[in-house]
């Protein structure tokens, strides 16, 4: 979990044993966690909003495994495009 302007407020470490907490769960536990947080998150956007939101998390999945199949090498040296690359940091 990265921290940026935008998140520079929030409550990291509570959010980081909330994060740890749900890794303890079985694969199936996680993906119905995952799934029962979308209506609430979608209802506080708008469906542009959201679907940036579907592609951030495909994005995620691409870098994570972008960097298993290359490990050790750096993200400058990687093929998928990260939030940083989008938003020019």
């Amino acid at each position: 979990m990265t921290t940026s302007r935008e998140t520079n407020s929030m409550d990291h470490p509570t959010l980081r044993r909330l994060v740890d907490e749900v890794g303890a769960l079985t694969l199936e536990e996680q993906i119905t966690l995952l799934k029962g947080l979308i209506p609430g998150v979608a209802a506080q956007m708008t469906p542009r909003e959201f679907e940036m939101l579907a592609l951030q998390l495909r994005m995620k999945g691409e870098r994570f495994y972008d960097a298993k199949q290359h490990p050790g090498v750096g993200r400058a040296a990687r093929h998928v495009m990260g939030d940083r690359d989008l938003e020019g940091r």
